[in-house]
């Protein structure tokens, strides 16, 4: 899946949402309780996903919010299910 972001301690963070982000490689502590959401929410074939980013240090990660179910393999699930538990009782 391609992504906007830059992972590299060469360069500042920057944050040029949504055409471009660069990030630092590693989380750090600050991580854990300053990061906001950038944008609305976005979708590819099967995942919605959203960028969240550090305010303090810039690291940026994607966060996978849920999968786009597959409707052609819902049906034949749905199929399959709806006779797999029927018994075949023979006639006496």
């Amino acid at each position: 899946m391609a992504t906007i972001v830059e992972y590299t301690d060469r360069k500042q963070p920057q944050n040029r949402y949504p055409n471009y982000i660069i990030s630092p490689a590693r989380p750090q502590p600050c991580c854990f309780t300053d990061m906001e959401e950038l944008g609305a929410s976005h979708e590819t074939d099967r995942w919605v996903f959203q960028y969240k980013r550090c305010r303090h240090c810039g690291f940026t990660v994607r966060v996978i919010l849920r999968e786009i179910p597959n409707a052609a393999a819902l049906l034949a699930l749905r199929r399959i299910l709806a006779t797999s538990f029927q018994r075949n009782v023979p006639d006496l």
